[in-house]
């Protein structure tokens, strides 16, 4: 979350970060619970030293002979007891009031982030590659179409067993993610330097609201009767395996990646992507997390893009990258980079990995910190996520880019040798 002191001596700047993503000023509010929690404090700490004073008169009045004046005493410490054992319990919720108003307030935006309302708004930072050129007359076909004439996309039958956003794979096309899934994670711990991290996919609600996804977005998540959650993306679990510690400097940067499968409830996107595999309850994704320090963690930020950018450069794909504007960043994120694909069945780019710094955001939230060499106090580290990249819709983005007239998919070069050799598939 923030920090109370840096937002009482710099409410005007945190007001007018909110406003640059659309929120309403908020300082003065957070301040007013601020203030009566301090004051609260302050009454417990006098209520105190009252009662350890008030104790040290009962004994002298007792050595006096003035047992009327022990015995008022007595009843003024029995009093004061009372208030500060109810006090303790004020203070407690007047803290939670305080942490629950923070907890709804997105991070603040870099300097640099464009202003904007939303995605029409994201600017251009770069393109690569070409958009692919058929030599077939037809129009190129989307994904589902091409996976359903193949007879290895099968979205009636998901249907059947879980409902809609589900999809059925088989055959070489089931091969052909799974071989999507095993070169990224080879890519980036062999060539990127990331740890492979094998996670739970259930969690608790405490790394959820570490990362941010709790408590304004419990929609999207999928929740079981034993309140468990099922991660919305391995960001959750990567990100908290620092949770409430104190972090070596040596062990900084820390880079962790996972293959798993995510689940998102995708709560208000009705009528959005319902033909494929586009928008799904359950896919799968690489994830990249690094936690270092607050001066690395803007480089960082860029090393990581260029991680997941290999990806698709390995792939033979077009994509682009857009920084993201106030209006259509993530809520934990100071800044973002997306990447979208060129998808010729749609005729359009489409997300397919999203590369954020959340600074301190996070850390606060876990309360995980380092300590930097010779210092006396530690340091809350810096976080990042950033898809390296999503499974799936890597998956749409070969089959529609590397369609052919007859309808075969070539296989991209790097991932034959995860096909045992194969070329095309169909």
């Amino acid at each position: 979350m923030f920090d109370i002191k840096w937002i009482r001596e710099n409410a005007d700047a945190f007001d007018q970060a909110l406003a640059r993503r659309g929120y309403e000023a908020s300082s003065a509010k957070l301040i007013a619970l601020d203030e009566s929690r301090r004051s609260h404090i302050t009454k417990l700490q006098e209520a105190q030293e009252r009662r350890n004073a008030a104790s040290k008169e009962i004994g002298k009045a007792k050595g006096a002979g003035d047992d009327a004046r022990a015995q008022e005493l007595i009843d003024e410490v029995a009093q004061i007891k009372a208030f500060i054992q109810n006090g303790e319990e004020e203070e407690r919720r007047l803290v939670a009031d305080l942490e629950s108003a923070m907890a709804v307030i997105p991070n603040l935006p870099l300097e640099d982030v464009p202003a904007g309302a939303d995605e029409a708004d994201n600017v251009l930072l770069k393109t690569h590659g070409e958009k692919p050129v058929f030599t077939f007359n037809e129009k190129p076909k989307e994904h589902f179409e091409l996976g359903e004439d193949l007879g290895d996309m099968d979205f009636a039958r998901a249907a059947n067993l879980s409902g809609s956003r589900f999809v059925v794979l088989k055959g070489q096309i089931a091969r052909l993610e799974r071989a999507l899934g095993q070169f990224m994670i080879d890519l980036h711990t062999q060539e990127n330097g990331y740890t492979e991290v094998s996670p739970p996919l259930l969690v608790n609600s405490d790394p959820l609201y570490g990362t941010g996804q709790l408590p304004k977005f419990e929609e999207d998540l999928f929740k079981t009767t034993t309140d468990h959650y099922l991660i919305p993306t391995a960001e959750v679990p990567l990100t908290n395996l620092v949770a409430g510690e104190i972090v070596a400097e040596d062990q900084l940067p820390l880079r962790v990646t996972a293959l798993t499968y995510c689940f998102r409830s995708e709560a208000g996107s009705a009528g959005r992507d319902t033909r494929g595999m586009l928008r799904q309850h359950q896919f799968q994704k690489c994830e990249l997390v690094s936690v270092t320090r607050p001066e690395d963690s803007l480089d960082e930020l860029e090393r990581m893009l260029g991680c997941a950018e290999m990806v698709l450069q390995k792939l033979e794909l077009h994509y682009r990258v857009m920084t993201l504007c106030t209006g259509d960043m993530g809520f934990g994120a100071r800044k973002t980079y997306d990447i979208e694909v060129w998808l010729p069945g749609q005729d359009t780019y489409r997300e397919i990995s999203s590369c954020s710094v959340c600074g301190d955001f996070q850390a606060r939230r876990m309360n995980a910190r380092y300590r930097p060499a010779e210092a006396k106090q530690t340091v809350h580290v810096h976080t990042l996520n950033g898809s390296g990249i999503a499974v799936g819709r890597a998956l749409i983005a070969v089959l529609e880019n590397y369609q052919n007239g007859d309808g075969t998919i070539s296989v991209p070069e790097v991932l034959r040798p995860y096909m045992g050799g194969l070329e095309k598939i169909g």
